[in-house]
């Protein structure tokens, strides 16, 4: 069985390195695994749809649409502004502004591409104008989107949840403390880079000009009380002295729509599933009668193609959610636990081969897909050794989201690359810097240290 097993992951994997569409190349494995090890499909099927009509899936769709809906709506783009209001003197604040509205759109939508869709068009033109690189502009709205997997909700965390078992709210709370430390970490890097790179360049109130635009503009304005303008996409992001209270308040709106969905669920007032359909329904209401930037065009767009991207992905966690059950029908779970037993008691050396697989699998499959395949198999090896479920959720999170900007398949990288209409060569010395210096770091934290992930989960009682 672990041969046969072994084998479908081979296939697997050379399906996708082939480039396969992801649903087709677990439906072969599946096919194989189903033959050569004669499992029942009729009790797979029927034991599937029991599990993909489940209320606590149904917040996967949810939240796509409503991520699709905030990028649309007027939210982040006033959310961006009042940012910029805090800290739009401080050096470096163009990058500190990508991270901090990254974490804020993690805390709404739940998904790593949301933060690039509504970030990414705004700021990285505005770095460009002010001396920063393009590839690293690029790279820096790319790696921060990765904030929207860790900050709670986070659509991976409630897969997780619903494939293992494990509190959804506990498994939120338990990537909070990488997610903030991360902000940190990458903000740290901004401001030295940004130092580093074009030390003669900066103004005092923290942004790079070196243009002539810049130059005539400061002659014929008071520019400290002036933020840049995005030539690129011919909107004013100019936040004065005297508007920037009115700028704070018409961002509250957006502002809350994080208190509303995380305040809501961890009071009890609903569940992840009522959170995502309530926020939804109030991104709409905002974008067209308060913000009035949504639609009835732009709406009915934005929803025929989160159609399509939820039945994609829906395709895949059925495809993925049947080979993983064909896997613990083979016993495979236990028979992970018995070789790792067999061969090392260290619980160390286990955390450090399991984070080596995981990285592994995130750089060839998206991480909800692979949430899906690999919690259900890894989940009884860990708790054998003593590991916590909710830190183990945490675990495997932050090493799937890293797949998303580590080749080859680095879906989140090459879709900031397309925002940013910047080449490999350019985003990947940036993204190298911001990997190494920055979450792996973080990594390694969340993996050996368990009060990052636990102390939330631990002081709310999961």
């Amino acid at each position: 069985m672990t041969t046969l097993f072994i084998i479908s992951l081979l296939i697997l994997i050379g399906f996708l390195l082939l480039g396969m569409n992801i649903p087709f190349a677990f439906g072969g494995a599946l096919i194989f695994i189903i033959i050569a090890a004669d499992i029942p499909l009729n009790s797979i099927i029927l034991w599937g749809f029991n599990e993909i009509t489940s209320p606590v899936l149904l917040a996967v769709p949810l939240f796509i649409l409503f991520g699709s809906i905030v990028s649309v709506s007027g939210i982040a783009d006033k959310i961006l502004k009042a940012i910029n209001v805090f800290i739009g003197r401080i050096q470096g604040a163009l990058g500190i502004i990508v991270i901090l509205a990254s974490g804020i759109l993690g805390a709404i939508s739940g998904s790593a591409f949301t933060g690039i869709a509504a970030v990414g068009p705004i700021m990285i033109p505005q770095m460009r104008e002010q001396g920063l690189s393009r590839g690293y502009a690029t790279s820096l709205v790319s790696v921060s989107s990765l904030l929207g997997v860790l900050i709670p909700p986070s659509i991976p965390l409630i897969i997780y949840g619903w494939a293992t078992g494990t509190t959804v709210l506990g498994s939120f709370l338990s990537t909070v403390g990488p997610g903030v430390l991360l902000i940190i970490l990458f903000s740290i890097i901004n401001v030295v880079y940004t130092r580093k790179t074009v030390p003669n360049s900066l103004e005092s109130n923290g942004v790079i000009h070196n243009n002539k635009e810049y130059e005539d503009k400061k002659q014929s304005t008071d520019f400290l009380s002036v933020e840049p303008v995005d030539m690129v996409n011919n909107k004013d992001y100019s936040v004065t002295k005297p508007s920037k209270s009115k700028t704070f308040l018409i961002a509250i709106p957006g502002l809350l729509m994080p208190v509303i969905i995380l305040g809501g669920i961890y009071g009890g007032f609903f569940t992840p599933t009522e959170a995502a359909a309530i926020a939804g329904v109030l991104s709409i209401l905002i974008g067209f009668f308060i913000y009035r930037e949504l639609t009835v065009k732009n709406l009915y767009s934005t929803l025929k193609e989160s159609t399509s991207s939820i039945g994609a992905i829906m395709s895949m966690i059925v495809l993925s959610l049947f080979l993983s059950q064909s896997y613990v029908q083979l016993r495979i779970p236990q028979e992970l636990v018995e070789l790792f037993v067999s061969f090392t008691e260290s619980k160390t050396a286990m955390l450090i081969i399991v984070s080596i697989f995981l990285l592994f699998v995130g750089m060839v499959i998206n991480d909800s897909t692979a949430m899906i395949l690999t919690a259900p198999l890894l989940l009884p090896l860990v708790v054998s050794y003593g590991v916590d479920p909710i830190h183990f959720a945490a675990i495997m999170t932050v090493n799937l989201a890293m797949g998303g900007i580590t080749p080859p398949y680095a879906s989140i990288l090459y879709f900031g690359m397309r925002t940013g209409n910047a080449k490999f060569s350019e985003v990947i010395k940036p993204t190298l810097l911001f990997l190494l210096m920055g979450y792996l770091p973080v990594l390694i934290i969340t993996v050996f240290w368990e009060p990052l992930a636990m102390f939330l989960p631990n002081l709310f009682g999961y």
